[in-house]
């Protein structure tokens, strides 16, 4: 990923139904995907996407949680950008997690309670 910060780089759809979703967006937009995540973890990403646009992927819930899609902003770092979220009333909807790739991110909300995520690139973290 690039070390574009405070952008929306990348978008999640969070689905009980991973195959219909992926199904429609492929028959709407032309869509592929592939593997990225594990047995316990699936995700798939957008295989590849028009020039210009924002990467993303899809999540299979497996039912726990309601459905979703979010969008993704950039920052350097992730632990700040919560502190500065809760200053401005937002809050953070979920703990900071760090991948095994080393990709570090959560789930935050606006005073309005709109759902947005952010992430930190290992690079970004280091």
């Amino acid at each position: 990923m690039s070390t574009i910060t405070n952008a929306v780089t990348w978008f999640e759809v969070g689905t009980d139904r991973p195959v219909e979703t992926e199904r429609f967006y492929a028959d709407v937009f032309g869509w592929a995907f592939v593997d990225e995540g594990t047995p316990e973890a699936p995700y798939r990403s957008v295989e590849s996407s028009p020039e210009g646009s924002i990467q993303g992927g899809v999540r299979a819930t497996g039912g726990v949680g309601p459905n979703y899609a979010v969008f993704y902003v950039q920052v350097a770092d992730v632990a700040e950008t919560c502190r500065q979220v809760e200053a401005a009333g937002g809050k953070v909807l979920a703990p900071v997690t760090t991948t095994p790739g080393g990709l570090t991110l959560t789930h935050l909300a606006d005073p309005a309670g709109n759902r947005f995520g952010v992430f930190a690139s290992p690079s970004a973290d280091a």
